[in-house]
């Protein structure tokens, strides 16, 4: 099981969103490929952005990571520009 859970997750990456605007999340999707991506940039020499305990794996980083607020998700809009 995940821990924090999706919804957890989710309310940490739209904390700041004001009410009325569009969320930068609104699926499980977007925080599945989110913390994907982060974990492929781990597992390829990026260092962490939290303490890591003994054999935690890349994944379980990233989600750390996201729940932390120590990395955004940017949507596919802002990155084009």
């Amino acid at each position: 099981m995940l821990h924090p859970s999706y919804t957890d997750l989710m309310k940490v990456v739209n904390k700041d969103v004001e009410e009325g605007e569009t969320k930068v999340v609104n699926s499980r999707y977007s925080i599945v490929m989110a913390t994907a991506k982060r974990a492929r940039q781990i597992i390829d020499g990026s260092m962490p952005l939290v303490p890591v305990k003994d054999a935690e794996k890349p994944l379980s980083i990233a989600i750390d990571e996201l729940n932390q607020s120590k990395i955004t998700i940017i949507g596919e809009e802002e990155e084009e520009e």
